[in-house]
């Protein structure tokens, strides 16, 4: 095996599974002061009682700890067809990672833990998932099934994601979302993991195919992934560096001090014109810090699960 290979084959999380498991798990044990607390692989979800509905699911132990009633929802009740969208293009292995844990990601280490810890969720409530992978080309796709094998080939190929020697450098985010918008004939929960960084940036075309995510009454969540100490804040230490944008190879030398401002206004004007846009299709926006708390990607899944019923 030579060198190169080594290295590549370093960023592969040793066991995604796992490490999704434990995401899960402690999500669950922070929550102990929210309605969903008490949430288990025995029932599906917690929904609030309304007047008149059967008594016979009321969670009384919940109702103890809380002074307010819900009710559980079981596995069999459910139906929740579950669509996952991963933007793999190289600006998504930024930053470079040689050993990808919990305590150590880039965009797409932690676009693919986020989906495996939702997986998670989605298999002990016998929910269907199904998984869209684009960059240079839509290259995968798997429609919404819920088997233990499905699940097991699913984390195999979000694992391969992350030891690719040569991710992309081109990307067209718009026409695979269209393409994604197509494939999707029943109605379906669609969860978009992606750092909206595109080497055309085609503003108009980009709202669009958001917008075409929402036919067929899917509902649409946008996580929009960055490392946001470096990418949002740019905060570098002030001396000579090269920046190289990796879809594109083109380099710029300079102090980072020298451009900061001017940087930070783009990025954040930006961002408020997707986040308006988003609001304007009714897309949830989720702004996702790769070294924050996956807590934000969870409790998102739980409201939206609840709406989506």
């Amino acid at each position: 095996m030579n060198v190169k290979t080594e290295l590549h084959n370093a960023k592969l999380f040793q066991n995604l599974e796992l490490l999704a498991k434990q995401v899960v798990e402690g999500f669950i044990s922070g929550i102990h002061k929210s309605p969903f607390h008490g949430f288990s692989a025995e029932f599906a979800e917690h929904k609030i009682y309304n007047p008149g509905e059967s008594t016979k699911h009321i969670d009384w132990k919940l109702f103890a700890k809380t002074d307010k009633l819900y009710t559980k929802r079981y596995e069999e009740e459910t139906n929740l067809r579950c669509h996952m969208i991963l933007d793999n293009s190289a600006s998504m292995h930024y930053p470079h990672v040689k050993q990808l844990s919990l305590e150590n990601l880039n965009k797409i280490g932690f676009g693919v833990l986020a989906i495996a810890a939702l997986m998670n969720i989605l298999k002990k409530q016998r929910d269907a998932v199904g998984l869209s992978i684009y960059a240079k080309d839509y290259d995968f796709y798997v429609s919404e099934r819920s088997s233990e094998r499905h699940f097991q080939m699913l984390l195999d190929r979000l694992n391969a994601i992350t030891v690719e020697a040569e991710p992309s450098k081109e990307t067209r985010t718009y026409h695979y979302l269209h393409q994604i918008a197509e494939k999707l004939h029943r109605r379906s929960l669609v969860f978009l993991f992606s750092d909206m960084l595109q080497t055309q940036v085609e503003t108009t075309q980009l709202f669009e195919a958001l917008r075409h995510l929402k036919y067929n009454k899917h509902e649409v969540v946008l996580f929009h992934l960055m490392d946001k100490e470096l990418e949002a804040e740019f905060n570098f230490d002030n001396t000579p560096k090269r920046f190289f944008d990796v879809e594109t190879g083109k380099h710029i030398d300079l102090y980072a001090e020298n451009i900061k401002l001017s940087y930070k206004r783009e990025v954040q004007a930006y961002t408020n014109d997707l986040k308006l846009k988003c609001s304007q299709y009714r897309i949830k926006y989720v702004e996702a810090d790769i070294h924050g708390s996956f807590a934000t990607i969870l409790n998102t899944f739980m409201t939206e699960r609840q709406k989506f019923g």
